[in-house]
């Protein structure tokens, strides 16, 4: 069975592929969001001239052959193209197995918790308790993630005092009971990090998340070692040698690959069993709900090392307008949980009206 044709299907923000193949096969993916139309150029110039004619079943032979015919580009656009391949081929996988990627990985469909990830510091701590305490008494949410410090900052806050503030205030909010997480998205040098994960230990949170430059591995590696706070990371990293240094290093104690980022299902597998054999948690970056959180719910339900939960954004299509109408059935939280697709491949169609408002380009076999 070869691949036929790989389509990308564009916007600025996302990009769909469709594969098919050569006996009229055909299954759906993604490419990584943000610049998605940059990264549907580098899957027609860079990925599916290596893939086009290749048997669509060896998708561990394509996504190890593919970045080594592209070696001089080690960089994150080859991986997020490539991450548009892999999806839609365990998505033809499922499909001609009748199953669901979840199943075809010995896993079980079923309702996954999650929990509500927050994407704003433009919020003060007072309305952010409120909503998530009214998150909390909707959809039944047992787990929450804020935001602290400022992306990239520095040792700055996103205003002087916020940091200090959220955390108690929240915490206070939901009440001793709920799972607290926070990310710093880089904030904070290995001694600013360690004081702020004081703070965090004194109301109870669970989950220190990039709490240096991601690209510091040695700072982060400190930050570990002096909190007893798990510390949480990865979802930048695309390179597999990076990540077996992480892991072996134990730069961090909970690993969080993103699907889409790191190039892919199979090489987030990868990540998660490389975790799995140094005793570490997973716990899949998905902080858009994009197809992202589709793939992150299938991994989680069936990898031995799962973390308690799956990330699950919280914010609107009014602040992400471009997540809306992408395909059905949504994902729909009910008593904190997210239900695992039992239907073959991802278990979603792409919406056909934003097919038809996107760029569409195609490559092809001769």
């Amino acid at each position: 069975m070869k691949i036929k044709s790989i389509e990308t299907f564009s916007n600025t923000f996302v990009s769909m592929v469709r594969v098919r193949t050569d006996d009229g096969a055909e299954g759906w993916g993604q490419i990584s969001p943000y610049n998605a139309d940059i990264s549907a150029t580098v899957m027609h110039r860079q990925v599916a001239p290596h893939a086009l004619g290749r048997d669509a079943n060896d998708i561990d032979a394509l996504v190890d052959d593919i970045p080594e015919k592209e070696h001089k580009f080690p960089g994150s656009y080859l991986r997020r193209a490539l991450a548009g391949l892999d999806t839609a081929l365990w998505d033809l996988r499922g499909k001609l197995a009748n199953k669901s990627v979840c199943e075809l990985l010995g896993g079980q469909p079923r309702p996954f918790p999650v929990y509500a990830s927050s994407m704003r510091r433009d919020i003060t701590p007072e309305d952010e308790a409120d909503r998530l305490v009214r998150l909390r008494d909707t959809h039944g949410y047992s787990a929450f993630k804020i935001r602290v410090g400022k992306e990239c900052g520095h040792d700055e806050d996103e205003w002087p005092g916020r940091s200090d503030a959220i955390v108690p205030a929240v915490r206070r909010a939901v009440g001793d009971d709920v799972a607290l997480l926070v990310d710093a998205n880089s904030c904070y040098t290995p001694k600013k990090a360690i004081e702020v994960g004081a703070m965090l230990a004194d109301n109870g949170v669970c989950h220190f998340e990039e709490p240096c430059p991601y690209w510091e591995f040695t700072w982060t590696a400190e930050v570990t070692r002096a909190l007893e706070i798990p510390v949480a990371g990865g979802e930048q990293d695309n390179s597999l040698p990076l990540w077996r240094h992480m892991i072996a290093t134990h730069v961090v104690n909970i690993v969080q690959p993103d699907v889409c980022y790191v190039g892919g299902f199979t090489r987030a597998l990868r990540v998660a069993a490389m975790a799995k054999d140094a005793g570490l948690a997973c716990v899949p970056h998905s902080a858009n709900l994009s197809m992202v959180t589709v793939f992150s719910l299938h991994m989680m339900g069936a990898i031995e090392n799962a973390g308690p939960y799956v990330e699950f954004s919280i914010e609107p299509t009014a602040y992400y307008p471009w997540q809306e109408g992408l395909f059905s059935p949504t994902l729909e939280v009910n008593d904190g949980k997210v239900q695992i697709s039992d239907a073959p491949g991802w278990g979603v169609e792409i919406s056909p009206t934003w097919l038809a408002a996107s760029t569409h380009r195609v490559s092809e076999l001769d």
